[in-house]
């Protein structure tokens, strides 16, 4: 499913909903008490009935006739959904869910780099030297890091040739957006240029092999650099 763009009331109904949930106000199995939240969110009936829709096709809760409406269980929730995997990152996420997203990407994008390097094009290779150039503006700027890191793996997903492949960016964009928060919001991480120029070498001059091996290196710094992130004590800097 497609990641969730609804704005203005709806959306920030639909935003204060997820966060109840993803924060803890809301355990599973817990039941959402509509008038109480309707006069805490300040909005109609009809409003929060639309918000709580747009949970319950992710999978987050669930109305039971007659009984109200539920948080559903963990299981259930749709953990590829965008919005999903951005709401797990709004607050501080547990190492579990951290070691999915990286075993996901390390399985995924080694593949897609090396699909890269058979399939590019020359619009695809402009496209990763102008995301590569945006990252090396932005040292010192985790939002601009931010968007440069994003647009580079997207661009690398087209580059992939595999209409699939390129769909993961709804899944693989939230959960690299979140991850790259943490890192380049919290600490001065090492320069991500040099990783991500070995990927583009490689791929520009066609090298399957070495494509693969240099985005296996990137995700493993990608990883330790999380992991002492993750195990620096809270308002201190690795």
């Amino acid at each position: 499913m497609a990641a969730y763009g609804g704005r203005g009331l709806h959306g920030q109904t639909v935003e204060a909903l997820a966060t109840m949930i993803f924060s803890g106000e809301y355990r599973e199995g817990d039941g959402l008490d509509v008038a109480e939240l309707q006069e805490r969110l300040g909005v109609s009936s009809t409003a929060l009935r639309e918000a709580m829709k747009v949970l319950a096709a992710k999978g987050l809760i669930m109305a039971r006739p007659k009984l109200g409406t539920f948080v559903r269980p963990r299981q259930d929730w749709n953990l590829l959904d965008g919005d999903v995997i951005r709401w797990k990152f709004a607050g501080r996420p547990d190492h579990g869910f951290l070691e999915d997203l990286h075993e996901l990407r390390s399985i995924v994008e080694p593949s897609v780099a090396r699909l890269a390097a058979l399939r590019r094009t020359e619009e695809d290779l402009e496209a990763l030297r102008a995301a590569l150039g945006r990252m090396a503006e932005a040292r010192g700027d985790a939002g601009a890091m931010v968007a440069a890191d994003l647009a580079f793996h997207r661009a690398l997903l087209t580059a992939s040739g595999n209409e699939l492949l390129e769909r993961m960016d709804v899944v693989m964009g939230a959960g690299l957006a979140g991850r790259d928060r943490l890192v380049h919001g919290a600490q001065p991480g090492d320069d991500p240029v040099p990783s991500h120029l070995a990927v583009l070498t490689a791929i520009a001059e066609g090298d399957a092999d070495a494509a693969d091996g240099a985005m296996r290196e990137l995700l493993a710094k990608a990883w330790g650099d999380l992991l002492r992130l993750w195990e620096t004590p809270a308002g201190e800097t690795a």
